[in-house]
């Protein structure tokens, strides 16, 4: 299974008045993470909604282990854990150095931009199971 990295800086706007990264901030950084993901297998979102395709968060589990800070360089590593004709799952960490910071497994479904489930198109799905 191949991992995407994406490198994340941690700025004053993501943080809490402690000085750690404010919660709803991590879905940001997950979000940056699977697009940078999709984006490096050929996959842009402004080309899906051109065909009346879009992506969808149906489920979403984190697991905050440590907190992140001010000025961190932070790693948002993703994979892909399952891929079926409307779903796939993303196994995402957030890491600083080796150590996990936040986890998250993702379910993301293929919708059609004027509503309900679409299939994901056979090209996409390969490149993301990693058929060539």
């Amino acid at each position: 299974m191949t991992v995407h990295r994406f490198p994340i800086r941690i700025y004053y706007e993501d943080t809490d008045f402690s000085g750690n990264v404010y919660h709803a901030a991590y879905l940001k950084f997950f979000e940056r993470g699977r697009t940078e993901f999709l984006r490096d297998l050929g996959v842009h979102h402004s080309a899906l909604m051109e065909d009346g395709l879009a992506f969808a968060v149906r489920h979403m589990e984190l697991d905050f282990i440590a907190a992140a800070r001010i000025d961190d360089l932070l790693t948002v590593e993703t994979r892909v854990a399952e891929a079926t004709g409307v779903r796939l799952v993303l196994e995402q960490t957030l890491l600083r150095d080796q150590l996990v910071l936040t986890s998250a497994r993702v379910t993301v479904v293929s919708i059609k931009i004027s509503g309900g489930p679409a299939r994901l198109p056979a090209s996409i799905r390969s490149r993301l199971i990693g058929e060539s």
